[in-house]
Protein backbone atom coordinates (compact mmCIF):
# COMPACT_ATOMS: atom_id res chain seq x y z
CA UNK A 1 0.00 0.00 0.00
CA UNK A 2 1.39 3.26 -1.11
CA UNK A 3 2.24 6.40 1.72
CA UNK A 4 1.11 8.63 -0.73
CA UNK A 5 -1.10 9.13 -3.68
CA UNK A 6 -1.88 11.47 -6.07
CA UNK A 7 -5.70 12.20 -6.95
CA UNK A 8 -6.44 13.79 -9.96
CA UNK A 9 -10.03 15.94 -10.16
CA UNK A 10 -12.13 15.19 -12.58
CA UNK A 11 -15.56 16.97 -11.73
CA UNK A 12 -15.02 19.83 -14.01
CA UNK A 13 -14.84 17.35 -17.00
CA UNK A 14 -16.23 14.00 -16.26
CA UNK A 15 -18.24 15.68 -12.88
CA UNK A 16 -20.11 17.89 -16.11
CA UNK A 17 -20.41 16.67 -19.01
CA UNK A 18 -23.36 14.25 -18.23
CA UNK A 19 -25.97 17.09 -16.85
CA UNK A 20 -28.64 18.64 -18.27
CA UNK A 21 -28.50 21.88 -16.83
CA UNK A 22 -25.85 24.03 -18.84
CA UNK A 23 -23.08 25.39 -16.30
CA UNK A 24 -21.84 28.46 -17.14
CA UNK A 25 -17.94 29.41 -17.94
CA UNK A 26 -17.95 31.42 -14.62
CA UNK A 27 -19.27 28.67 -12.63
CA UNK A 28 -16.81 26.11 -13.86
CA UNK A 29 -13.93 28.30 -13.35
CA UNK A 30 -15.39 28.99 -9.44
CA UNK A 31 -15.31 25.02 -9.21
CA UNK A 32 -11.95 25.10 -10.32
CA UNK A 33 -11.43 27.95 -7.87
CA UNK A 34 -12.52 26.39 -4.97
CA UNK A 35 -11.01 22.70 -5.83
CA UNK A 36 -7.30 24.50 -6.17
CA UNK A 37 -8.37 26.31 -2.60
CA UNK A 38 -8.78 22.66 -1.05
CA UNK A 39 -5.14 21.42 -2.28
CA UNK A 40 -6.01 20.10 -5.84
CA UNK A 41 -2.95 20.15 -7.68
CA UNK A 42 -3.93 18.04 -11.16
CA UNK A 43 -7.32 19.06 -12.62
CA UNK A 44 -9.23 17.68 -15.91
CA UNK A 45 -10.41 20.85 -16.95
CA UNK A 46 -12.57 20.11 -19.49
CA UNK A 47 -12.51 17.75 -22.86
CA UNK A 48 -11.88 18.82 -26.75
CA UNK A 49 -15.26 17.02 -28.29
CA UNK A 50 -17.89 17.67 -30.34
CA UNK A 51 -19.84 20.13 -28.55
CA UNK A 52 -22.63 18.83 -30.39
CA UNK A 53 -22.29 15.92 -28.71
CA UNK A 54 -21.26 17.03 -25.26
CA UNK A 55 -22.74 20.69 -25.12
CA UNK A 56 -21.42 20.73 -21.71
CA UNK A 57 -18.33 20.93 -22.86
CA UNK A 58 -18.41 23.60 -25.69
CA UNK A 59 -16.42 26.30 -23.62
CA UNK A 60 -13.54 24.16 -23.83
CA UNK A 61 -11.08 26.97 -25.36
CA UNK A 62 -12.74 29.67 -23.11
CA UNK A 63 -12.34 27.38 -19.61
CA UNK A 64 -8.19 27.25 -20.58
CA UNK A 65 -7.87 30.61 -21.50
CA UNK A 66 -9.29 32.01 -18.50
CA UNK A 67 -6.84 29.90 -16.67
CA UNK A 68 -3.63 30.22 -18.51
CA UNK A 69 -1.12 31.79 -15.83
CA UNK A 70 -3.92 32.03 -12.83
CA UNK A 71 -2.50 28.83 -11.16
CA UNK A 72 0.75 28.13 -12.05
CA UNK A 73 0.68 25.20 -8.73
CA UNK A 74 -2.00 23.07 -10.74
CA UNK A 75 -1.48 20.91 -14.22
CA UNK A 76 -4.42 21.32 -16.19
CA UNK A 77 -5.29 18.22 -18.38
CA UNK A 78 -7.88 18.18 -21.59
CA UNK A 79 -9.50 15.04 -23.05
CA UNK A 80 -9.57 14.36 -26.25
CA UNK A 81 -10.92 11.68 -28.74
CA UNK A 82 -8.93 11.95 -31.92
CA UNK A 83 -6.22 14.47 -33.49
CA UNK A 84 -8.46 17.15 -34.03
CA UNK A 85 -9.35 17.43 -30.05
CA UNK A 86 -5.37 17.28 -29.48
CA UNK A 87 -4.65 20.17 -31.72
CA UNK A 88 -6.97 22.48 -30.15
CA UNK A 89 -6.20 21.02 -26.33
CA UNK A 90 -2.59 22.13 -27.23
CA UNK A 91 -3.43 25.29 -28.64
CA UNK A 92 -5.33 26.04 -25.90
CA UNK A 93 -2.81 25.83 -23.17
CA UNK A 94 -3.54 22.22 -21.32
CA UNK A 95 -0.32 20.99 -20.21
CA UNK A 96 -1.78 17.16 -20.41
CA UNK A 97 -3.10 15.45 -22.65
CA UNK A 98 -5.84 12.35 -21.86
CA UNK A 99 -6.81 10.38 -24.62
CA UNK A 100 -9.46 7.39 -24.44
CA UNK A 101 -9.27 4.35 -26.40
CA UNK A 102 -12.44 1.74 -25.50
CA UNK A 103 -11.97 -1.59 -24.62
CA UNK A 104 -15.47 -2.52 -26.01
CA UNK A 105 -15.67 -2.41 -29.57
CA UNK A 106 -19.50 -1.57 -29.21
CA UNK A 107 -19.01 1.46 -26.99
CA UNK A 108 -16.02 2.41 -28.69
CA UNK A 109 -18.47 2.84 -31.82
CA UNK A 110 -21.24 5.08 -29.78
CA UNK A 111 -18.36 6.74 -27.52
CA UNK A 112 -15.90 7.86 -30.58
CA UNK A 113 -17.57 6.74 -33.51
CA UNK A 114 -14.64 4.93 -34.39
CA UNK A 115 -13.63 1.18 -33.96
CA UNK A 116 -10.75 -0.29 -31.13
CA UNK A 117 -8.38 -0.42 -33.73
CA UNK A 118 -8.98 3.02 -35.27
CA UNK A 119 -8.59 4.55 -31.82
CA UNK A 120 -5.45 2.65 -31.07
CA UNK A 121 -3.80 3.75 -34.50
CA UNK A 122 -4.93 7.52 -33.82
CA UNK A 123 -2.43 7.61 -30.66
CA UNK A 124 0.13 7.07 -32.55
CA UNK A 125 -0.11 10.59 -33.93
CA UNK A 126 -2.01 12.06 -31.00
CA UNK A 127 1.23 10.73 -28.58
CA UNK A 128 3.51 12.49 -31.30
CA UNK A 129 1.85 15.65 -31.03
CA UNK A 130 1.54 16.16 -27.37
CA UNK A 131 5.22 14.94 -26.95
CA UNK A 132 6.25 17.26 -29.46
CA UNK A 133 4.71 20.08 -27.68
CA UNK A 134 5.92 19.29 -24.56
CA UNK A 135 2.57 17.93 -23.09
CA UNK A 136 2.16 14.67 -20.61
CA UNK A 137 0.68 12.06 -22.99
CA UNK A 138 -2.03 10.33 -20.42
CA UNK A 139 -4.28 7.21 -21.77
CA UNK A 140 -7.27 6.46 -20.16
CA UNK A 141 -8.23 2.52 -21.15
CA UNK A 142 -12.63 2.92 -20.62
CA UNK A 143 -14.70 0.47 -20.04
CA UNK A 144 -11.93 -1.99 -18.55
CA UNK A 145 -13.94 -3.97 -16.24
CA UNK A 146 -17.10 -4.21 -18.34
CA UNK A 147 -19.53 -2.45 -20.73
CA UNK A 148 -23.13 -2.18 -20.82
CA UNK A 149 -23.66 -3.39 -24.43
CA UNK A 150 -21.20 -6.33 -24.46
CA UNK A 151 -20.84 -7.34 -20.61
CA UNK A 152 -17.89 -8.40 -19.13
CA UNK A 153 -14.81 -7.04 -21.07
CA UNK A 154 -11.70 -10.19 -20.72
CA UNK A 155 -8.92 -9.02 -18.86
CA UNK A 156 -6.52 -10.29 -21.73
CA UNK A 157 -7.92 -7.82 -24.18
CA UNK A 158 -7.25 -4.92 -21.70
CA UNK A 159 -3.72 -6.29 -21.36
CA UNK A 160 -3.22 -6.51 -24.81
CA UNK A 161 -4.22 -2.38 -24.99
CA UNK A 162 -2.44 -1.46 -22.40
CA UNK A 163 1.04 -3.24 -23.95
CA UNK A 164 0.06 -1.54 -27.33
CA UNK A 165 -0.31 1.46 -26.12
CA UNK A 166 3.13 1.31 -23.91
CA UNK A 167 4.76 0.71 -27.01
CA UNK A 168 3.61 3.82 -28.34
CA UNK A 169 3.97 5.66 -25.74
CA UNK A 170 2.60 7.15 -23.19
CA UNK A 171 3.63 8.75 -19.62
CA UNK A 172 0.81 7.39 -17.55
CA UNK A 173 -1.75 4.78 -18.47
CA UNK A 174 -5.18 4.27 -16.64
CA UNK A 175 -7.86 1.89 -16.24
CA UNK A 176 -11.10 3.11 -15.49
CA UNK A 177 -14.36 1.23 -14.63
CA UNK A 178 -16.90 3.37 -16.55
CA UNK A 179 -19.69 2.28 -15.60
CA UNK A 180 -18.88 0.68 -11.92
CA UNK A 181 -18.86 -2.68 -12.51
CA UNK A 182 -15.60 -4.03 -10.90
CA UNK A 183 -15.29 -5.82 -7.47
CA UNK A 184 -11.71 -5.54 -5.61
CA UNK A 185 -10.49 -8.98 -6.25
CA UNK A 186 -11.10 -8.34 -10.04
CA UNK A 187 -9.66 -4.87 -9.98
CA UNK A 188 -6.55 -6.08 -7.76
CA UNK A 189 -5.71 -8.88 -10.52
CA UNK A 190 -6.46 -6.82 -13.67
CA UNK A 191 -3.85 -4.14 -12.19
CA UNK A 192 -1.77 -6.02 -10.58
CA UNK A 193 -1.04 -8.24 -14.50
CA UNK A 194 -1.04 -4.39 -15.95
CA UNK A 195 1.92 -3.49 -14.19
CA UNK A 196 4.23 -6.68 -14.79
CA UNK A 197 3.63 -5.25 -18.81
CA UNK A 198 4.66 -1.93 -18.09
CA UNK A 199 8.51 -0.68 -17.55
CA UNK A 200 7.79 2.43 -15.28
CA UNK A 201 5.33 3.89 -16.82
CA UNK A 202 2.32 4.55 -13.75
CA UNK A 203 -0.90 3.48 -13.64
CA UNK A 204 -3.61 5.50 -12.72
CA UNK A 205 -7.08 4.06 -11.73
CA UNK A 206 -10.74 5.88 -11.96
CA UNK A 207 -13.75 4.71 -10.75
CA UNK A 208 -17.58 5.20 -10.79
CA UNK A 209 -19.54 4.18 -7.63
CA UNK A 210 -23.05 2.62 -9.55
CA UNK A 211 -22.62 -0.19 -7.32
CA UNK A 212 -21.03 1.23 -4.37
CA UNK A 213 -17.91 -0.53 -4.87
CA UNK A 214 -15.90 2.81 -5.94
CA UNK A 215 -13.81 3.00 -2.87
CA UNK A 216 -13.52 -0.24 -2.08
CA UNK A 217 -11.90 -0.41 -5.81
CA UNK A 218 -9.60 2.40 -4.77
CA UNK A 219 -8.25 0.13 -1.20
CA UNK A 220 -7.65 -3.02 -4.51
CA UNK A 221 -6.29 -0.28 -7.24
CA UNK A 222 -3.29 1.03 -4.14
CA UNK A 223 -3.29 -2.18 -2.71
CA UNK A 224 -1.86 -3.41 -6.48
CA UNK A 225 0.36 -0.67 -6.59
CA UNK A 226 -1.27 2.08 -7.73
CA UNK A 227 -0.62 5.51 -6.70
CA UNK A 228 -2.61 7.97 -9.02
CA UNK A 229 -6.57 7.66 -8.23
CA UNK A 230 -9.09 9.78 -10.48
CA UNK A 231 -12.40 11.20 -8.50
CA UNK A 232 -14.76 13.82 -8.09
CA UNK A 233 -15.80 16.56 -5.86
CA UNK A 234 -19.84 15.30 -4.45
CA UNK A 235 -19.21 12.02 -6.65
CA UNK A 236 -20.52 13.80 -9.50
CA UNK A 237 -20.37 12.49 -13.17
CA UNK A 238 -21.37 9.86 -15.93
CA UNK A 239 -20.71 8.98 -19.68
CA UNK A 240 -22.94 11.00 -21.77
CA UNK A 241 -22.93 7.17 -23.81
CA UNK A 242 -23.19 4.76 -21.21
CA UNK A 243 -27.25 3.79 -19.83
CA UNK A 244 -26.99 4.04 -16.66
CA UNK A 245 -23.76 5.14 -16.28
CA UNK A 246 -23.31 7.46 -12.54
CA UNK A 247 -21.38 9.09 -10.82
CA UNK A 248 -17.26 8.84 -10.11
CA UNK A 249 -16.14 8.26 -6.35
CA UNK A 250 -16.75 11.62 -4.51
CA UNK A 251 -13.20 13.02 -3.92
CA UNK A 252 -14.01 13.99 -0.19
CA UNK A 253 -14.81 10.47 0.54
CA UNK A 254 -11.42 9.19 -1.08
CA UNK A 255 -9.64 12.28 0.60
CA UNK A 256 -11.51 10.66 4.25
CA UNK A 257 -10.76 6.99 3.51
CA UNK A 258 -7.13 7.93 2.81
CA UNK A 259 -6.51 10.00 6.11
CA UNK A 260 -7.55 6.94 8.14
CA UNK A 261 -5.39 4.92 6.35
CA UNK A 262 -2.61 7.42 7.01
CA UNK A 263 -1.98 7.69 3.32
CA UNK A 264 -1.05 11.39 2.07
CA UNK A 265 -3.03 13.06 -0.42
CA UNK A 266 -1.97 16.34 0.46
CA UNK A 267 -5.92 17.53 -0.45
CA UNK A 268 -8.27 19.34 2.46
CA UNK A 269 -11.11 16.85 2.91
CA UNK A 270 -13.12 19.28 5.27
CA UNK A 271 -12.90 22.17 2.19
CA UNK A 272 -13.96 19.73 -0.70
CA UNK A 273 -16.96 18.09 1.39
CA UNK A 274 -18.29 21.72 1.94
CA UNK A 275 -18.63 22.03 -1.43
CA UNK A 276 -21.11 19.81 -1.67
CA UNK A 277 -24.25 22.43 -0.55
CA UNK A 278 -23.11 24.74 -3.44
CA UNK A 279 -22.35 21.81 -6.20
CA UNK A 280 -26.30 20.72 -5.50
CA UNK A 281 -27.17 23.97 -5.79
CA UNK A 282 -25.61 24.92 -9.20
CA UNK A 283 -26.46 21.56 -10.73
CA UNK A 284 -30.11 21.66 -9.34
CA UNK A 285 -29.28 18.25 -7.38
CA UNK A 286 -28.44 16.18 -4.41
CA UNK A 287 -24.85 15.76 -5.11
CA UNK A 288 -23.96 11.37 -3.99
CA UNK A 289 -21.09 12.11 -2.17
CA UNK A 290 -21.18 11.20 1.45
CA UNK A 291 -19.37 13.47 3.60
CA UNK A 292 -21.17 16.67 2.51
CA UNK A 293 -23.68 14.63 4.32
CA UNK A 294 -22.44 12.69 7.17
CA UNK A 295 -19.97 15.73 8.19
CA UNK A 296 -16.18 14.73 8.93
CA UNK A 297 -15.69 12.84 11.84
CA UNK A 298 -12.22 13.99 13.49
Amino acid sequence: MPTEVEIVEVSPRDGLQNEAQPVSTADKLELIARLVDAGVRRIEATSFVNPSRVPQMADAEAVMAALRGRYPQVSFSGLVLNGRGAERAIAAGCHELTYVIVASETLSLRNQGRGIADTLAGWSEIAHLAKTSGLRRNVLVAAAFGCPFEGRVADTAVLELVEQIAETGADEIGLADTIGVGTPGQVGDLFAAASLRLEGIPLRAHFHDTRNTGIANAVAAMAAGVGILDSSCGGIGGCPFAPRATGNIATEDLVYLLDGMGVTSGLDGRALASMDPWLAELLGHPVPGSLGKASWFA
